[in-house]
């Protein structure tokens, strides 16, 4: 059995009739868990519907690409939804330095909203008891991760990370697990020019890593270039089983205990 911890199946890549066959898709080759993470306000609803299906749990959040679109009561709309039982985690949010400021915005404005906006997030998610999810990227360095690391490191007794399609060394990773957070590798990981990330899950203890797709971006090898789903998990888990000389059965075993206590998801399917 495994967990696809971060998808995204309200998607305009992705429509709604050919769901039921995807998510079927996804259960047929031994994924039966999947987190389909919002990253606006205006897609909770779709995420919340998606996860009416027994084998969907919905994350709720803002990306960082659109912080500038999050109106001042963005937090308070989002603790809203808190309670609701299809709810896992907080996130999509984190800091994004790639992408340039959108028109209107300076750089430095820019990231700072993004700050202020991602230090709400770890505010409700203690509050509501929720663990979150973080997105990191730069077009060089890794400024946006030790910005997010930073701001991790005044939650963590509270609340735990995990830094999402994880792509860095293993000094990173080491950081984030030191606080007791978390990693999860995607599709990356199995492309040919990603030593580093292969380095990194090679060093990661068992339980402290989780399996995503980033569904529909990111697909793995012998998919890549394709739109992303999630039953591709199980050839990231595959490939990534092999690489740390584990049985897919150990391999899955202890990703899925990461998954279902960084979630808290119940034993039985929702």
């Amino acid at each position: 059995m495994l967990t696809d911890s971060h998808c995204h199946l309200a998607s305009h890549r992705f429509q709604p009739p050919e769901l039921p066959d995807l998510i079927e898709r996804a259960v047929s080759a031994g994924v039966t868990r999947l987190v389909s993470l919002a990253t606006r306000l205006d897609d909770i609803p779709a995420n919340l519907s998606i996860a009416d299906h027994p084998h969907v749990h919905a994350g709720i959040g803002i990306h960082p690409c659109d912080a500038h679109h999050a109106p001042d009561n963005t937090v308070s709309q989002l603790a809203s939804f808190t309670g609701d039982p299809r709810v896992c985690v907080i996130g999509e949010t984190g800091l994004d330095y790639y992408h340039p400021a959108p028109d209107g915005w300076n750089e430095n404005d820019f990231r700072n909203r993004q700050r202020e906006l991602l230090r709400q997030h770890f505010e409700l998610a203690a509050n509501a008891n929720l663990n979150i999810v973080i997105h990191t990227r730069d077009a060089s360095g890794h400024q946006s991760f030790d910005d997010a690391f930073e701001m991790y490191r005044d939650f963590h007794a509270s609340v735990r990370a995990v830094f999402h399609c994880f792509i860095g060394p293993w000094s990173h990773a080491k950081r984030v697990l030191d606080l007791g957070g978390l990693v999860s590798f995607g599709g990356v990981s199995t492309f040919k020019s990603a030593r580093d990330v292969r380095d990194t899950v090679c060093h990661c203890p068992a339980g402290s890593f989780m399996m995503e797709t980033d569904a529909p971006y990111l697909a793995p090898e012998p998919h890549r270039g394709s739109r992303n789903e999630p039953a591709f998990v199980r050839n990231t888990a595959e490939f990534l089983a092999t690489l740390r000389e584990e049985s897919l059965d150990d391999f899955s075993h202890h990703t899925e205990a990461a998954a279902t206590a960084f979630f808290r998801f119940s034993s039985a399917i929702h």
